[in-house]
């Protein structure tokens, strides 16, 4: 089994995500098991309380875990599905750590970073491993933070433990076009392997951003600097889209000399791209524009939606046409400052969230959806304000809301308090803890036949994963029923509604999951699918 630590410097977002992702795909396609891991700095002991504004998205895995969204980014390359032990938090490390001193395993020593944390570090890195080939560990943040420290000082340890073949450290860095200079810069990247040098590391491999090819020239004067040989020395140049990295790393042969740096001298596979290459191929092509309007409050930052825009993108690919994403300030729609936007769309589009803060400009969007005929996919919170603007609107149920927001005679959306989870019953209250509290991960839906959400799946069975704590409140299913709102996916047990449709429309859709998570770019999520063709009939329609 090796290991490929994957590390980043200079600054914070020049893509070691989608650097491990691409690796790990490319190494796939050679016939290798991979897993894929993130290992980040921060103390929250996970993504879920922390604001998308700060963070973005919060991925959720099949069995539960609430992880970065960079393990969104693994699942979309390499379709290898991520678990609770592929993301670790330095905040989860420390936790475990003192949990174990409180419960005197550690024989009354004085608990230190060394070698306490960082034997919990290494003991998670190498934890829930079977038969996989290559293990590809992103460690977050940038080199020189204090935060990183412990993970840096592990993998130091790691690597001297054993023999030094089996561990490959990667080093994301950056080398910037200075305009007034006329010329690429290697000095940061320089000093950002020296800070990687200070705690005792050497990088086997550099990838190098930039925004335009790094001749040999300036490959052998960062080799002659930082000590890394000169093919080791790859070119992330930025892409156009984030699915030809894989072809471009593959074109730089990154994955032919880590190969060769593990001393594997049969290739498993001849490597094919064949699919990535029609899919950019595909993708530039694209002339027919969508407008779908996301209609949310965490818009000034799209990384807060990720998989979302991937997916939508993905439903693009499908329909052969190029998704135009309009970002709507739902806060601004309850103003009325922006409902003029909403004219122009093909489809509007309200995802998940939480609090009251703009609910009642997504409720008015949903209005204007319903009664516009205009495509509508409302998902988690988005799902349920369709609910509540039906409740209000079609079927006059007096003060109708969600208790998140507050206390109503007609609370059609309430606080779930009780639900099984692998045979187990789980509980919650408003007093609960808001981390790691909701309903998480997989659950199965049943799907009635002659319905929308059939012809969409093809099934009646399916599994998606969720993220929330409030649900339709079962003793108002009936009434919706009757009023022509259908409930077309339920919780096995009949008490959970899981999706509904409006028939009175040409696409009126709600899903209480995240379809998102599980959309791949050449296996696009079939909601995603259905609904940019709507949009694209209703374009159709609207050019006749």
């Amino acid at each position: 089994m090796h290991f490929i630590f994957i590390t980043g410097g200079v600054t914070s977002s020049l893509g070691k995500g989608l650097s491990t992702a691409s690796l790990g795909l490319l190494l796939q396609l050679k016939g290798y098991k991979v897993r894929l891991r993130k290992l980040d700095p921060y103390l929250n002991v996970d993504p879920g309380t922390m604001s998308p504004y700060q963070h973005g998205e919060v991925y959720v895995t099949e069995d539960g875990a609430e992880t970065d969204l960079d393990l969104g980014h693994y699942e979309r390359f390499t379709n290898v599905i991520a678990k609770k032990t592929d993301s670790i938090s330095a905040g989860g490390i420390y936790s475990n750590v003192l949990k174990r001193e409180r419960q005197g395993k550690y024989l009354g020593s004085t608990i230190q970073v060394i070698p306490h944390v960082t034997d919990e570090i290494k003991k998670f890195i190498k934890s829930d491993l079977k038969n996989e080939d290559f293990v590809l560990c992103e460690i977050g943040g940038t080199v020189g933070d204090i935060e990183s420290l412990p993970f840096l000082e592990s993998i130091r340890q790691l690597r001297n433990e054993k023999s030094k073949n089996l561990y490959s450290i990667i080093h994301v860095t950056h080398v910037p076009w200075l305009e007034v200079a006329g010329e690429l810069k290697t000095k940061p990247t320089q000093h950002s392997v020296k800070q990687l040098q200070s705690v005792g590391i050497q990088p086997d491999f550099l990838l190098c951003r930039s925004d335009r090819l790094i001749n040999l020239e300036l490959k052998k004067k960062i080799s002659l600097f930082c000590n890394v040989e000169v093919n080791r020395i790859i070119n992330a140049i930025d892409a156009k889209s984030i699915y030809e990295v894989p072809i471009l790393y593959h074109k730089e042969k990154l994955d032919e000399e880590l190969l060769k740096f593990f001393e594997i001298k049969k290739n498993k596979k001849t490597i094919n791209l064949d699919k990535w290459k029609k899919l950019n191929n595909t993708s530039k092509k694209l002339k027919t524009n969508v407008k779908i309007g996301i209609v949310g409050k965490y818009i000034n930052l799209e990384d807060s939606y990720k998989s979302l825009v991937e997916a939508l993108n993905h439903g693009g690919f499908a329909n052969n046409v190029k998704v135009e994403l309009i970002w709507i300030d739902s806060q601004k729609i309850e103003k009325e400052i922006d409902l003029k936007s909403l004219k122009k769309l093909n489809g509007i589009l309200v995802p998940g969230g939480f609090g009251k803060r703009g609910i009642e400009g997504k409720i008015k969007s949903i209005k204007y959806s319903r009664e516009k005929k205009l495509p509508f996919l409302g998902i988690c919170l988005g799902m349920q304000m369709a609910i509540i603007e039906y409740g209000r609107n079609v079927i006059k149920l007096k003060n109708c809301n969600s208790t998140e927001f507050k206390k109503t005679e007609n609370p059609v959306i309430s606080l779930m308090t009780e639900w099984k989870k692998n045979g187990k019953i789980e509980k919650r209250s408003d007093k609960s803890n808001k981390g790691g509290t909701m309903r998480l991960g997989s659950y199965p839906c049943i799907i009635k036949k002659n319905s929308l959400a059939y012809k969409i799946y093809r099934n009646t069975k399916i599994n998606e994963r969720h993220r929330h704590r409030y649900e339709v409140n079962a003793n108002y299913l009936n009434i919706y029923e009757k009023n022509n709102l259908s409930f077309s996916g339920m919780s096995p047990n009949k008490n959970l509604a899981e999706i509904f449709e409006y028939s009175n429309h040409p696409w009126f859709f709600g899903v209480q999951f995240h379809p998102e998570l599980k959309s791949r770019p050449l296996d696009p999520h079939p909601i995603f699918v259905s609904f940019i063709k709507a949009c694209l009939n209703n374009l159709k329609n609207e050019k006749n």
